[in-house]
């Protein structure tokens, strides 16, 4: 019964502190990625502000075929959502908040299962061999220090997603081309 006493409160004390430490960990997280398309920004943009067409070079789109997407709001404008539900990739809303013609595109991700919010934004920059588009996301968890502790794996988790959304739009505007 000692032993087991003393098991429990390893454990316990192992808990306490695995949580203190969850308070330490940053609350804020940003990712961020780039690539060089060779083409104009004028030829990239429309495929980026336009969040229809976001399906044409998205991971999640791809990953999923059977997700349920609507769109609302002015189309290709400040306010234009597109809101989706999926049984694999998760349900959430993106809202347009801010555009600068042919150079970059802000919107607001809304994840309701996790009541988790994040700014993002495509920005496109012109270089010698095309435009950089460098896709960049970033959030705040709030003091849940189990939350916490996703911001150490966030990067991991969503930076390959950028990785092929960015290939795949590179492949998309210079096949248009």
């Amino acid at each position: 019964m000692a032993v087991l006493r003393k098991l429990i409160l390893i454990i316990a004390a192992l808990l306490i502190i695995a949580v203190l430490f969850g308070f330490m960990l940053p609350s804020h997280y940003s990712v961020q990625r780039s690539i060089v398309i060779d083409a104009p920004a004028e030829e990239i943009y429309p495929n980026v502000v336009d969040l229809r067409r976001w399906q044409q070079w998205g991971v999640w789109f791809k990953r999923d075929p059977e997700m349920k997407i609507d769109y609302s709001g002015p189309d290709r404008a400040i306010g234009m959502q597109s809101s989706w539900i999926s049984e694999t990739e998760g349900s959430g809303e993106m809202t347009i908040t801010d555009l600068e013609h042919n150079h970059k595109v802000v919107y607001r991700l809304y994840f309701p299962d996790f009541d988790m919010a994040s700014t993002g934004m495509v920005e496109l920059e012109p270089v010698a061999d095309g435009t950089r588009v460098t896709w960049s996301d970033e959030g705040e968890v709030g003091n849940n220090p189990l939350d916490r502790y996703f911001v150490l794996m966030i990067d991991g988790l969503i930076g390959p997603d950028f990785e092929m959304g960015l290939e795949n739009l590179k492949t998309v505007v210079e096949n248009e081309s």
